[in-house]
């Protein structure tokens, strides 16, 4: 990539502050030195965000930013966007809506077809994001983990865009055949994404990237104007003088291959068939037969067959067991592997889920296989292997509060902690208790906190949490259990009631490690501290204390017959900290002060309302809709109210509000299951 000056510019009215100046000028240094993984260890409150948006300021080269779930990463590029609202900041996750994927149950002998629905929006940004890679040197983009799965080839992508200019001469019928042979259809009438209308001598194009569509104005032969014009309307929005127009879809077929590819396809069939009749599987050979031979015709008829993704390897002349292209050889053929950097945030969670995604895939896959479902090529349709992301990634900033043993491992010193808070606020004093007459010192410490402040408890199991919480309120304490069966909207709920002081105490398991902003809460109490495991391991107990850190007066309290590692650990690096954060507020004169945080929080709030009008919005087309109790509908009235919740379904997930839209799927899977039960 050629370098520029000052591509990127972070716009805020805060400075770095606390660790923040030293943690960016270490990250760029060792950027800058060619490092290929560093880690960057930012304690709950250091603002890790801004530092990763003043560290890509500094080095002025694009970045890709991995989260481990959908609603991380749409909060991550709204900050970024904030951050860089000059620049072309992209959102790269899954686009569907609901995925059911193609699978087979051998014990019951079950084949489940692929269903899918596809979110229109998300699709637009994720062709929005190769655009702008091609396009622009100032490109951040946010990304779930799918970004490790098949994007087509980004070489045939690119070079299959049609480039035009106003004055150019282009015959207009070889123009048409050009859009369709890059994946455009054409309707006269409706003009949706991937299509293109003419009207005499114009012709108007959805691509896939654009809300706008653009207009190419002919006088003969030559391109008169070029224009991009509001859809409803029909008013210019903008003029330009050149244009790239992308392919409709990101997989490109070369048409020239086809005969070709059915040849390989033809070859693998007859390979695998006598590889089953020798196992004695005529059944899943003659299977095998029927459903390629199908795939063929369509193939051969209109380029075209449902899962065409499966014969992806030959498509594309791979060899087998070669990895698939995906989003990052986009980046790396647009600006070489070492021309962006990669940030993994919440490492410790994003990491597993990277290395995950291969071998769930392939457990499938082989399945299919073996069963005569699908020709071996199937599996070489895949996300990519964690050696294989690793590769293609020259430089990675891991970024958690808590790094995993592997990140720990390969990065060795270059080893960035942010443990001073722009605040001032320090770790929480941590003090342990033994187990007997816990309950009694529980009720005493919390006596010793409320009402004026708030108290979390995490148990271990969710009948303690369920018993605990009833044994404070028959003692006149305000509590609440939460666990993972309250679902996640109640319990948003629960959390926004603890802030306007509804209760006083609140009892949890092992769902308060991250994320979880509560600065009324100045104790943490964690029960069976000594209970090694997943639940009570190093990195849990430091995300658990962490929980207290947003409160001057925090304390957390260990309940524990002896001393594990994890305990150790925790304690001693919580020490640690507190000690160079006191020192560092005594030095610099700094009275740590409690967050204030107004208890109104819209988006929480936002979310609450929109729990209870979900409620309101399903009961309400239950009763427009069905007009009686489930077990009373008959054939008929399910399939309207599915075909009804589908529709509200697609609507939610459209607006990107994917609770509401997680809660119509879960009316669809009732009636569906009802659905079965009349079939």
């Amino acid at each position: 990539m050629t370098k520029r000056n000052k591509i990127f510019k972070v716009e805020s009215g805060y400075q770095p502050a606390g660790d923040q100046p030293k943690a960016i000028e270490e990250i760029v240094d060792r950027l800058n030195k060619k490092v290929a993984k560093q880690i960057l260890l930012g304690i709950t409150g250091s603002g890790k965000t801004f530092t990763v948006a003043n560290i890509i300021n500094r080095i002025q080269k694009p970045a890709l930013v991995l989260a481990h779930n959908k609603t991380l990463a749409g909060q991550l590029c709204n900050e970024f966007k904030e951050f860089f609202p000059t620049n072309a900041v992209e959102f790269f996750i899954s686009y569907y809506d609901y995925y059911q994927p193609e699978s087979y149950i051998p014990h019951t002998d079950t084949f489940i077809e692929k269903t899918a629905q596809v979110n229109d929006d998300i699709d637009r940004l994720r062709y929005s994001t190769t655009r702008s890679i091609f396009e622009r040197d100032d490109v951040i983009i946010v990304a779930s983990v799918s970004c490790i799965y098949g994007l087509g080839t980004p070489e045939l992508y690119y070079e299959s865009a049609i480039f035009l200019k106003v004055g150019m001469e282009v015959d207009l019928k070889a123009f048409l055949n050009q859009l369709v042979d890059i994946q455009y259809g054409r309707n006269d009438i409706q003009l949706l994404r991937g299509l293109f209308r003419v009207r005499g001598e114009i012709v108007e194009i959805l691509e896939p990237d654009e809300e706008r569509i653009l207009r190419i104005e002919f006088f003969g032969d030559e391109i008169e104007r070029i224009s991009y014009v509001n859809p409803l309307t029909g008013e210019v929005l903008e003029l330009v003088d050149e244009v790239k127009v992308f392919p409709a879809k990101h997989y490109v077929a070369d048409e020239s291959l086809t005969e070709k590819v059915v040849e390989q396809i033809e070859k693998e069939l007859h390979e695998r068939m006598n590889e089953l009749k020798s196992l004695g599987k005529d059944v899943e050979a003659q299977r095998l037969k029927q459903r390629t031979k199908y795939d063929i015709e369509m193939i051969k008829e209109v380029g075209y067959c449902n899962g065409i993704e499966n014969y992806s390897r030959i498509f594309e002349q791979r060899e087998p067991g070669s990895s698939p292209k995906v989003l990052i050889d986009y980046m790396n053929r647009r600006f070489g592997e070492d021309g962006w950097v990669c940030f993994i945030d919440e490492s410790h969670m994003t990491l597993p889920q990277l290395k995950a995604m291969y071998h769930g895939d392939l457990s499938r896959k082989r399945t299919l296989v073996d069963y005569g479902f699908r020709l071996p090529c199937a599996i070489d349709n895949r996300p990519l292997k964690y050696d294989e992301f690793d590769k293609r990634v020259k430089q990675i900033v891991y970024i958690s509060a808590t790094p995993g043993d592997e990140e720990i491992a390969v990065c060795g010193n270059d080893f960035t902690e942010m443990i001073i808070r722009p605040t001032g606020l320090v770790d929480p004093e941590v003090e342990t208790f033994k187990t007997l007459g816990q309950i009694d010192k529980v009720f005493e410490l919390i006596k010793e906190r409320v009402p004026e402040n708030k108290v979390i408890i995490n148990t271990l199991t969710k009948k303690m949490a369920e018993d605990l919480s009833e044994y404070l309120t028959e003692n006149n304490i305000r509590a609440r259990y939460l666990h993972s069966e309250i679902k996640s909207l109640e319990r948003m709920k629960i959390l926004n009631d603890l802030r306007k002081d509804e209760y006083d105490v609140l009892v949890g398991v092992n769902l308060l490690r991250e994320g979880v902003d509560l600065p009324e809460v100045s104790l943490v109490c964690i029960m069976d501290a000594d209970k090694e495991g997943f639940l009570r391991n190093n990195r849990t107990l430091i995300q658990m204390i962490g929980r207290a850190a947003r409160n001057s007066e925090a304390k957390v309290a260990l309940f524990a017959d002896k001393e594990t590692q994890s305990m150790k650990f925790a304690i001693d690096e919580t020490a640690r900290r507190r000690e160079i954060q006191i020192e560092y507020n005594r030095k610099h004169g700094i009275t740590p002060m409690t967050i204030i945080k107004s208890v109104s929080n819209p988006i929480l709030e936002g979310f609450v309302s929109d729990s209870e009008q979900d409620k309101k919005n399903s009961a309400a087309i239950f009763n427009t809709i069905l007009k009686k109790p489930i077990d009373k509908l008959t054939k008929k009235e399910i399939i309207r109210g599915i075909d009804k919740l589908e529709e509200e379904m697609r609507n939610s997930a459209k607006a990107f509000d994917f609770e509401k839209a997680a809660l119509y799927r879960d009316h669809l899977k009732s009636l569906r299951e009802r659905l079965e039960e009349k079939v």
